[in-house]
């Protein structure tokens, strides 16, 4: 069925990446979700508060909206930020805080798409002002698509972790398969790329 409604569409798809991502963290230790499984230390919570602040920022100040009325916590996007402070969380940011702060990120973007039609206009701060221009439609845009990629991210960091892998809790979109059968194709893959190198 085709939707109607191309503002319900892009929301939709904003939020099958928002609940892709958060489904990584479930049934993990303080240990797994916030591991660092790449060289650049890529971890599963850190994505998460990662988005939590594009969400924030993308929809709140861009669009006169801003989340933080008082005080922005020293990982936010200022000029006095540790570099990568929101990409990672610190021993004293629990889960339930970070995820809790993702949750109430939907909320207000969502108050955002709800009250501007997708041409409304705002003003990315950070951006260079000849670029900071920007209609609701792109920014959803760019933050579906950061999502996506984040989400992306956290699969292949879940399935280092334990294996699990897959697009959602009601759909992994693999091929049927049992363990043996993976690890049969994945020693056939790395056949192939030997062959392929000795070429």
């Amino acid at each position: 069925m085709i939707e109607a409604d191309p503002k319900a569409n892009l929301l939709r798809y904003l939020q099958d990446a928002r609940d892709a991502l958060l489904w990584k963290l479930e049934g993990l230790s303080e240990y797994d979700v916030r591991r660092p499984l790449t060289p650049t230390g890529t971890n599963l919570l850190g994505l998460v508060k990662h988005v939590a602040g594009v969400e924030l920022g993308y929809f709140g100040d861009t669009f006169g909206r801003p989340f933080f009325k008082e005080e922005r916590p020293t990982w936010w996007y200022t000029e006095d930020a540790e570099p990568n402070a929101d990409m990672w969380a610190t021993a004293d940011e629990s889960r339930e805080e970070i995820v809790g702060l993702y949750r109430q990120a939907w909320e207000h973007a969502d108050g955002t798409i709800a009250r501007l039609p997708l041409d409304a206009t705002g003003h990315v701060p950070w951006w260079p002002e000849e670029r900071r221009e920007v209609t609701l439609h792109h920014i959803l845009v760019r933050v579906i698509a950061d999502t996506q990629r984040h989400a992306g991210h956290a699969d292949i960091v879940r399935e280092l972790i334990d294996g699990t892998a897959g697009l959602s809790k009601t759909s992994d979109s693999l091929p049927a398969g049992d363990r043996t059968w993976w690890e049969n194709h994945r020693r056939r893959l790395e056949r192939v790329a030997r062959e392929a190198d000795k070429g």
